[in-house]
């Protein structure tokens, strides 16, 4: 009997995050970890959603958390089947290119793209360990570059960013059956979002990529589970 799998969401404690942990424990039978900043509110989450959820304290955009929280998982499993790159910040509406306050645009590298690399790095090995890995990155129409114009300098350009790890993460780590997709939740109900569907809709699409059999597709940029343009 195959043993029960076990799946990491960084920034899980809210939004995208938490629905994403609540589809892959409820609908999936996996064991959830809840990456969150704050492990106090990642266990209020954990407790929320059920099904065995558990909190782990993760901040991606520092190193040692990363290192720390990975080190917990190691111990406790010894293996992770899928990473779900969702933790992101600052939807920078009110920045232009041309005059964006930089120190605020490295901010939001740190969380949207540093900290799924770093993420990625601290997983590779547990992830060679685990069942049919996956690694989803959350990212965002934003970061297309068909299509981008102006606004949200930070948050679009560090989700290009994104976009471009995926591609090279998913050639990288095909030779191991390890699919590495990007996935947009399109405009979502959060905090972040402001508006939009519901979280549970734009959730679908992350837990799709999360769970692909061994013959789906890798190094992608989908929505809804349809490929979109980069």
């Amino acid at each position: 009997m195959t043993s029960q799998r076990i799946a990491l969401v960084t920034g899980a404690n809210r939004g995208i995050g938490k629905e994403v942990s609540r589809q892959l424990a409820r609908d999936h039978g996996m064991k959830v970890l809840v990456g969150a900043r704050d492990l106090a509110k990642g266990r209020a989450a954990a407790d929320e959603i059920g099904y065995g959820a558990q909190a782990v304290q993760l901040d991606a955009s520092d190193q040692t958390s990363v290192a720390a929280a990975f080190a917990q998982i190691e111990a406790a499993f010894g293996r992770l089947d899928v990473l779900v790159n969702n933790a992101g910040a600052d939807y920078d509406t009110d920045q232009r290119a041309y005059h964006a306050d930089l120190e605020r645009v490295r901010r939001a590298f740190d969380t949207n793209f540093f900290g799924p690399w770093a993420t990625t790095i601290a997983a590779n090995p547990l992830l060679q360990r685990g069942e049919n890995a996956r690694i989803v990155n959350v990212s965002s129409g934003a970061g297309a570059l068909t299509g981008m114009s102006a606004g949200t300098p930070g948050y679009g350009i560090s989700k290009a960013a994104l976009n471009a790890l995926t591609i090279k993460t998913a050639a990288e780590l095909k030779p191991q059956s390890i699919l590495v997709n990007a996935v947009c939740p399109g405009w979502v109900a959060t905090d972040m979002g402001g508006g939009g569907r519901p979280v549970s809709e734009g959730a679908k699409g992350v837990v799709w990529a999360a769970t692909l059999p061994n013959s789906g597709p890798t190094g992608g940029f989908f929505r809804d589970g349809v490929a979109i343009e980069w």
